[in-house]
């Protein structure tokens, strides 16, 4: 699966860096998310929730964050495993820039599910995870700036 997006959040650009790095903004605003330890500077545990179609799991999994370029850019990967349900694995470019009303984030995503969340079909997939991008990127852009932010994401399977 194959998802990117662009979102512009009313905040500067070094706000935006550190709410990515914060381990409660991430929890408050990751749906599903039951903890999410900060390891290191570069590492982090999480444990979520998530529902996909009828099939509702725990993933408990590890982020790690590179090619660290503060505060412009970074790329996360991690891998979460929910029993039965399956598994998550990919990783993500991040980047920030400062415009005109506050910061576009960009994003590119590359994962891959295996067991049962495989199983659904992609295009539950898809749409799943573009709302839970979706609810995340509002939820950010509410805690630093109070209004939803301008974008959107697309997701497709490859």
């Amino acid at each position: 699966m194959e998802m990117k997006g662009e979102y512009v959040i009313p905040a500067s650009r070094e706000t935006v860096w550190e709410a990515l790095n914060d381990p409660e903004v991430l929890k408050e605003c990751i749906t599903g998310c039951k903890s999410l330890d900060k390891e290191s500077d570069t590492e982090m545990s999480a444990v979520v929730q998530a529902k996909v179609g009828p099939v509702k799991a725990t993933f408990k999994g590890n982020v790690t964050l590179s090619n660290l370029n503060p505060p412009s850019s970074y790329t996360i990967s991690g891998e979460g495993k929910g029993g039965i349900a399956g598994f998550a694995k990919g990783g993500a470019d991040v980047s920030l820039e400062e415009v005109e009303g506050g910061t576009r984030l960009s994003y590119e995503v590359t994962a891959q599910i295996g067991g049962k969340l495989a199983q659904l079909g992609s295009r539950l997939v898809d749409s799943t995870a573009k709302k839970y991008a979706d609810d995340f990127f509002s939820c950010l852009s509410k805690k630093l700036g109070g209004g939803e932010p301008e974008g959107g994401t697309e997701a497709s399977s490859s």
